[in-house]
């Protein structure tokens, strides 16, 4: 079943064209963010933007559904706070996945483990997981 791949080109390079033909201004990235873990699959690095897409691991930008981008901007909205002041949370022994995260107001590090309390960092960990699964096609 070919239509729905054609079909999915088509819109991305139909959103490509568009973009690049509002004056070259190209949306900002809403965030970085890399994984790694002790588990397989872990690895992986993300760039969010603003416009819709996602590069996985530095492949070409690929679009999100909608929903996603929402979720990110909330993200982002969330870990603001955390950005602004460096936040690092120490890696414990019964972390499995550690992330590393980067946008304009800073850096934010933690291990899963850390997420538990802070509603910003869940919510990272759950973009994180979705995204990659949803637009990167791979396994968590």
């Amino acid at each position: 079943m070919k239509a729905p791949r054609v079909v999915g080109v088509a819109l991305a390079l139909f959103a490509a064209v568009a973009l690049g033909g509002c004056g070259g201004v190209q949306s900002p990235d809403l965030f970085a963010v890399s994984r790694d873990g002790s588990i397989p699959g872990a690895r992986l690095d993300l760039i969010v933007s603003d416009n819709g897409t996602v590069r996985c691991n530095g492949r070409a930008p690929r679009l999100m559904p909608n929903q996603l981008l929402l979720d990110a901007r909330e993200v982002e909205r969330l870990l603001k706070p955390d950005a602004m002041r460096g936040l690092t949370i120490a890696h414990t022994g019964n972390a499995v996945l550690t992330y590393s995260v980067r946008d304009q107001d800073g850096h934010v590090s933690f291990p899963d483990t850390a997420a538990a309390g802070r509603p910003g960092l869940a919510r990272l960990a759950l973009f994180t997981r979705q995204a990659a699964q949803q637009v990167c096609g791979l396994i968590r």
